[in-house]
């Protein structure tokens, strides 16, 4: 049985109107929470196994966060940059994801008329 082309457009309009939007300000909230309990753990994992020289890769991000060291301290503020990073990323994602779906609805509306 081969589908009409009545039928491939019926089954394209239902999945268009099915699409998920994501809530872009939710998203960037567990991509904040999960990167930065993320940064959070990892430095204090390295702070709790001791060394000479302790997590000297990891350190490598006060490059980029300003403050961060790997010391406990260190943690808490690679915890606030990794939420902040986390959200940006999460909430830039989402929105572009919702733009694609927007897009692609308006050209199938535009084809239906």
């Amino acid at each position: 049985m081969n589908p009409t082309v009545d039928e491939d457009q019926t089954l394209e309009k239902v999945v268009l109107t099915r699409l998920l939007r994501l809530n872009a300000t939710i998203h960037g909230v567990v991509a904040g929470v999960i990167a930065g309990l993320a940064v959070f753990i990892a430095t204090n994992w390295l702070v709790l196994k001791g060394g000479v020289v302790v997590g000297p890769h990891l350190g490598l991000l006060g490059q980029f966060f300003i403050g961060y060291e790997v010391t406990f301290v260190g943690s808490l503020i690679g915890l606030l940059y990794g939420f902040a990073a986390g959200f940006v990323v999460g909430y830039g994602i989402a929105r572009m994801y919702n733009y694609v779906v927007e897009y692609k609805e308006r050209n199938v509306s535009r084809r239906d008329k």
